[in-house]
């Protein structure tokens, strides 16, 4: 691999204008991002028909505005401020929370029982099997279950619900650029 000695901004990296060398980390004044789920290649936009030709009926891409300029901002802001997202939200914290603090306060107990009472945990269950290995192994288990639990909740109650407020939400996205049904 040979490095170039060519100036930044030849083409080998993100450029910044000179106006904004004091602004380390701060966004250019130059570029708008509109819609931070827009991947025009993944969605096949500008792709040429065989011919060497962009193909004719290519839908609006990302950053190009049509009859309505409404920012996309706009419509993500007017979602997360619908009933149906915060139901979503309301779901995964419900669950997630009280999972959370659960498993830290059962995993917390642990490590604090077995540093301070370590005759506790040397007590035998059965055999060379103590009440330490069983905690240990229960640690496992619980995350197990908790991951489990954490799955099915998701699929049962949040899932669908999501995927259809990810639809809303591209729809109006659309609708906001103005841009093909």
């Amino acid at each position: 691999m040979q490095l170039s000695n060519a100036p930044r901004g030849a083409g080998d990296g993100p450029e910044r204008p000179a106006g904004n060398q004091d602004d380390r980390g701060a966004p250019s004044r130059d570029v708008t991002y509109e819609d931070p789920w827009c991947d025009p290649l993944a969605a096949g936009w500008g792709e040429l028909d065989g011919t060497g030709l962009p193909t004719p009926a290519v839908p609006a891409a990302c950053g190009e505005s049509g009859p309505v300029a409404v920012p996309a901002r706009d419509v993500y802001v007017q979602v997360q401020r619908s009933a149906a997202f915060q139901e979503v939200r309301g779901s995964y914290r419900r669950f997630v929370v009280p999972g959370a603090v659960g498993f830290l306060v059962w995993y917390v107990g642990y490590v604090v029982t077995a540093t301070t009472a370590p005759g506790l945990m040397a007590r035998p269950v059965a055999g060379a099997v103590n009440v330490g290995m069983v905690a240990g192994l229960g640690q496992f288990l619980t995350t197990f279950l908790l991951t489990w639990a954490y799955a099915r909740h998701a699929r049962l109650r949040r899932d669908r619900a999501a995927l259809e407020l990810r639809w809303d939400t591209q729809e109006l996205a659309r609708g906001a650029r103005g841009g093909a049904p």
